[in-house]
């Protein structure tokens, strides 16, 4: 039998995370499996006074890169909300190594997985009761690297673009495999997969899609463009914007990095070359998280 090797990651921890951690950490113990611990997170969780987490935190080896995440890692665990999991894929980049979320923050669409069951996490994968969907993400190109993206330059929920240090709006021309398909007048627009469709571009009136939906959404932010709508498109599409604006820079961000772009640099936004491995348990699935998370069929008459 191959020993389950866990790697574990969060940001800002609580006493919620704590109380995650100790039960992930006792369940590993229990199947005769080792984990790995990011180094911050570790540092920041062994500030909370808890006698039984110290006992269990003190064997652990640290990373602080992918490159120093252990090879034979078969699960990668983010304890905290979605923006927790967004930071986790830079640790995983192209490595392939599942991901799961323990949710110890407020939503938790992508961290499904509640502190009441965090056991699970472990006793069903070595059960094997749990399947691998492969998200696919964006990648971002231009002609000179951007420093905020030089080490990944991919998103799992989306890529937007929106104005800087200003109230005016600005306009992104857009092309479609070098079609020219129009000029946004908005705050933004945000390229979103289907993993993110339940994130900022459902703020702005996208529509929700299925996690292995082959496609991708166009979603402007508060269009000037009244008949401008969100635009679902094949994920083989390349798309080309360029910004202009009053300003002289614009924002780009990836998930939850971001950085300041010169107006007029061309931007290429296309399917990344590689996918993220997410676990979905037999317990879960995306229609529950639905019902569940976005409070789908809920009324006082029913």
């Amino acid at each position: 039998m191959v020993q389950l090797n866990v790697a574990l990651f969060g940001y800002l921890p609580s006493e919620i995370t704590v109380k995650a951690l100790v039960g992930i950490l006792e369940a590993i113990e229990a199947v005769g499996g080792k984990a790995s611990i990011e180094n911050n997170f570790k540092e920041a969780i062994a500030s909370f006074n808890e006698t039984s987490l110290h006992a269990l935190l003190s064997p652990l080896g640290t990373f602080s890169s992918q490159e120093e995440v252990p090879k034979e890692t078969s699960l990668f665990v983010s304890f905290g909300g979605d923006g927790t999991m967004l930071k986790a894929i830079t640790y995983i980049k192209d490595s392939g190594i599942p991901l799961v979320g323990v949710n110890t923050g407020r939503l938790g669409f992508l961290s499904t997985i509640d502190v009441g069951a965090v056991q699970k996490v472990i006793t069903d994968f070595v059960a094997g009761a749990y399947t691998i969907e492969e998200r696919s993400m964006v990648g971002l190109y231009t002609n000179h690297p951007i420093d905020a993206f030089r080490e990944v330059n991919v998103a799992l929920n989306e890529i937007t673009v929106s104005r800087k240090d200003t109230t005016a709006m600005i306009t992104v021309a857009t092309y479609l495999d070098g079609e020219y398909l129009t000029s946004y007048w908005a705050d933004g627009l945000i390229i979103a997969t289907p993993t993110g469709s339940t994130g900022y571009s459902l703020s702005c009136g996208g529509p929700v899609m299925a996690p292995g939906t082959n496609s991708l959404i166009l979603t402007p932010i508060a269009p000037h463009n009244l008949n401008a709508r969100p635009l679902i498109i094949t994920d083989h599409t390349e798309i080309r914007l360029v910004v202009s604006g009053r300003e002289q820079q614009h924002l780009v961000s990836l998930d939850s990095r971001i950085a300041s772009i010169d107006n007029g640099t061309e931007l290429v936004i296309k399917k990344a070359p590689y996918t993220l491995k997410m676990v979905a348990y037999t317990s879960e699935s995306f229609l529950k998280t639905l019902r569940k998370k976005l409070l789908w069929g809920e009324d006082k008459r029913n």
